[in-house]
Order: C-alpha cells, then sequence, then structure tokens
C-alpha cells in the first residue's frame, strides 16, 4: 500500500486519511472521501478567492485582448470594403433620415439583415457595412417591433407609404405603430440644409463644395420636374426625383418617403461580389 497521493500505487480507500461515508457515519464523525491532495489549495482557487488578485487578472487579460484586436486598426487605411454603388445622401434624403431619426422609427425597426437563411429569403442580400459608411449615426440594431428596413426601397409605392404614415392601421390592420399625419401637413424647413451637410462633410461623408453650394436648391429639385435634374444627379447617381406625396409643397412628408424608397436601392446585387481578401 502507498499512502503518498503521487504515487501510481496509491489507493484511497487503503489510505487511513480518508473515510467513507459508512464508516464516518458508524463514528460519529463528518465522513471525508476527499483524497489528501484535495486538502492543498491551488493556484485557481486562491485566484477565485482574492478580489482584488482575479480583479487584476481580469485587467490584464482585456488588456492584452484589446490592443490584439484593436492595435492592427491602426495600420489599415480602411476597414470598409467599398462597394459600386454607394454614394452620399442627396440633401432631401438626408433631411428624411433626420425626420426617420427625429420620430424614433428607429426604435421599431432595424437596417440590419443578418447573413441568415430566414432573413435573407424574407428581407433580400444581408447588409453590408459600406452601405452604411455615410450614416452618423448608423442605423443598425437588433430590436425589430416592425420589420427591417434595409431594402425597403421600391417596395411599396409613394401612395402606400403615405397612407402607412397617416394611418397605420389602414393599410397593415395589425400594426402598432402610431400616426404621422402630421408630416402631410407640415413643410420642410430647408434653412439650415447647407449646414446639415457642411456638418456630415466634417466626420468624413464626401460632400463636395459644390454639393454643399447647391444643397438649397438641390433639396428642392428633387421633388420638382422642372429643376435642374441633370445638376441633381451628376451629383447623386441614383436619386429618385419625383412629388413623393402628391402635395404642391415641400413637406416632411416629401423628404421622409424619399428616404424611405432609396434604402437598399444603391448596390446592385445582381453584380456585387464580396471580396473574400478582406
Amino acid at each position: 500500500m502507498s499512502t503518498d497521493p503521487k504515487d501510481p500505487n496509491y489507493e484511497p480507500k487503503d489510505d487511513p486519511k480518508v473515510a467513507t461515508a459508512a464508516e464516518g457515519a458508524a463514528k460519529g464523525e463528518v465522513p471525508n472521501e476527499l483524497p489528501p491532495e484535495a486538502e492543498k489549495i491551488t493556484f485557481h482557487q486562491r485566484l477565485e478567492r482574492n478580489a482584488t488578485l482575479l480583479l487584476g487578472a481580469s485587467f490584464l487579460v482585456v488588456t492584452v485582448g484589446g490592443i490584439v484586436e484593436i492595435a492592427p486598426l491602426f495600420w489599415l487605411e480602411n476597414t470598409i470594403e467599398e462597394v459600386e454603388g454607394m454614394r452620399p445622401y442627396s440633401p432631401l434624403e438626408l433631411a428624411g433620415r433626420e425626420i426617420y431619426i427625429r420620430e424614433g422609427c428607429y426604435v421599431c425597426h432595424s437596417q440590419m439583415i443578418r447573413p441568415m437563411r430566414d432573413e435573407v429569403e424574407r428581407y433580400g442580400h444581408y447588409s453590408l457595412a459600406a452601405e452604411s459608411m455615410y450614416d452618423h449615426p448608423f442605423q443598425w440594431g437588433s430590436k425589430r417591433t416592425g420589420p427591417d428596413l434595409a431594402r425597403v426601397g421600391g417596395r411599396y409605392s409613394d401612395e402606400w407609404h403615405v397612407d402607412h404614415l397617416i394611418d397605420p392601421q389602414s393599410v397593415v390592420p395589425e400594426s402598432v405603430m402610431p400616426k404621422y399625419e402630421f408630416l402631410v401637413d407640415t413643410r420642410l424647413d430647408t434653412t439650415h440644409i447647407r449646414d446639415l451637410v457642411a456638418t456630415h462633410r466634417m466626420v468624413g461623408v464626401p460632400y463636395t463644395d459644390e454639393m454643399v453650394r447647391t444643397a438649397a436648391a438641390d433639396i428642392r429639385v428633387q421633388v420638382d420636374p422642372f429643376g435642374d435634374i441633370d445638376g441633381l444627379l451628376e451629383r447623386y447617381p441614383g436619386a429618385q426625383v419625383r412629388n413623393f406625396d402628391g402635395v404642391d409643397a415641400l413637406t416632411e412628408m416629401d423628404a421622409l418617403i424619399a428616404y424611405l424608397q432609396m434604402l437598399g436601392t444603391l448596390v446592385d446585387f445582381s453584380t456585387f461580389t464580396p471580396d473574400a481578401s478582406r
């Protein structure tokens, strides 16, 4: 018999220091069926029992992991794969996006299609980072009281959007969305549109001096078929030009629908091929 736990021939049942449950009960003692090596506190046990030591070790692990993930980004010029077709928002679309955020639409609608079969079959191609490269802030998310809107552009007519925003339950009876009928009666304030475009340029959106200078005119041209449409389309390829809400005045409804009708339409996914090297 060997009483050394490190000996290959060690048998706990032959060790007098170890008592079985039956033996302990017979003697009226607390049973102890653990081998002697369990009495030694390991470094891992000491680490778990010492809050200061555990906090220090956790900080070290997080620091090393953070450096490994963040440091390489300083040597990369761009972490987003550029995709053909992407452009900055037109002034009207940008104004519509501001209304979208102001009214809290992002609280119930995400703009993030995940690369899963059920999502792709329902909403379309999974979302690309490049599609949000000009968003400040981006509208990705996980909360969906309503459907995802990343590919909503062109799926419904302007008239449907007008009816849906005025009275959501008239087109979707089970909808819990509030009514936004005031948008069609509210004239769009274009006083600060140049400042808005210039501000987005300050945070990295590639608006040119010409885009900033013509912003006030372009926001009206997009709903006026008799304006400088060619100039607008040259600056913002693919911009949709029409009266979106059917009202003669330029309204907040025009801007919001222009933004919604643009979502997901800039990238031609029939010709898009992901860059496997990234």
